[in-house]
């Protein structure tokens, strides 16, 4: 088992109470950020209608981006602040349904170079079973000052 090193106490609970400000999207879904550490994320998503699809079921979508987000929060520890990071792949397979309860995503970055990095994700539901498997990589990409 992998030990995350902590992430600043102010950083995390910026990142928690920002995070739905500083992302309109995150706010759109309702994806809160459970826990921070540098390499680590978990990330979760209440189920409500406004994610479900057509039987009323959390639309693929939804999984997703609560997958994506769990890597980039467990990658915003292992970047500087002149550095930004953007999905350039999400590999995911849907393992069982969600129609009540929470969505919860927990991110791990195997690797971290220069350029890219990669996450690995369990999406889990409130029952802790696996709903979905996935993997990510990551640009990492300097800001333009």
């Amino acid at each position: 088992m992998t030990i995350y090193e902590d992430v600043s106490p102010n950083f995390k609970k910026a990142l928690k109470e920002k995070i739905q400000d500083i992302s309109p999207f995150w706010k759109l879904l309702g994806m809160e950020v459970v826990d921070v550490k540098k390499g680590w994320a978990k990330v979760k998503l209440p189920f409500e209608k406004k994610i479900s699809q057509a039987d009323g079921i959390a639309h693929g979508g939804s999984i997703f981006s609560t997958a994506d987000s769990a890597v980039a929060m467990a990658l915003l520890g292992l970047v500087s602040k002149e550095e930004t990071m953007v999905t350039i792949e999400m590999k995911i397979n849907y393992i069982k349904p969600v129609s009540k309860g929470e969505i919860i995503a927990e991110a791990k970055i195997i690797h971290k170079g220069s350029k890219t990095a990669i996450g690995d994700i369990d999406v889990r539901n409130s029952k802790d079973e696996v709903i979905a498997k996935c993997t990510a990589t990551y640009m990492i990409i300097q800001k333009n000052k």
